[in-house]
C-alpha cells in the first residue's frame, strides 16, 4: 500500500506477488484464473470448465515470456501447477467458509462455498482434459 499524501510505501499487502517463488505457482494461479470459461464464484457449476485454446495460448505466452530461462523439470510441472493451484484454492474458499467468512470478502450468502465448489468442478475438468494439457506444453516447449 502507497500513501496518498506522501508517495511513501506503508505495507506489503500480498506477498506472494512480490517474493520469490515457484514458476508454476505464477502459471497455475493465472491458469485458474485465466483459462475458466466461468467467473470464479459461478453458482452454475454447468458453466465451470478449463478452455484449453485459453491454456495454449496462455502457455504459449508464458514460456515466451520466460525466454528460455525455465528448467526442463520446471516446464514439466506446468499443468501440476495449474491443477495444484486450483485445488489449493478450493480450499482456502472451502475453510473461510466454514470458519464463517472471516477472510475473503463476501457478497452473498454462501458465497465462498460457491467459489469452492467452482474450484473443484475446474480441478475435475483439468483431470479429465490432463492428456491435453501436457501435449500442449510439451509441444510449445520444445
Amino acid at each position: 500500500m502507497i500513501d496518498d499524501e506522501t508517495g511513501e510505501g506503508i505495507c506489503i499487502i500480498d506477498l506472494d506477488t512480490v517474493m520469490p517463488g515457484l514458476s508454476i505457482f505464477d502459471f497455475g494461479d493465472s491458469i485458474r484464473f485465466g483459462a475458466s470459461t466461468a467467473e470464479e464464484d459461478e453458482e452454475d457449476l454447468s458453466k465451470v470448465s478449463l478452455s484449453l485454446p485459453l491454456f495454449e495460448i496462455y502457455t504459449r505466452g508464458f514460456l515466451e515470456g520466460c525466454a528460455g530461462s525455465l528448467t526442463e523439470a520446471e516446464v514439466s510441472m506446468l499443468s501440476q501447477g495449474a491443477r495444484l493451484m486450483t485445488l489449493e484454492c478450493g480450499m482456502r474458499f472451502l475453510t473461510d467458509y466454514l470458519e464463517g467468512d472471516v477472510y475473503f470478502k463476501t457478497a452473498r450468502e454462501r458465497h465462498n462455498l460457491d467459489r469452492c465448489r467452482t474450484q473443484f468442478k475446474l480441478v475435475a475438468d483439468m483431470e479429465k482434459k490432463w492428456d491435453e494439457m501436457e501435449g500442449i506444453v510439451k509441444s510449445l516447449s520444445r
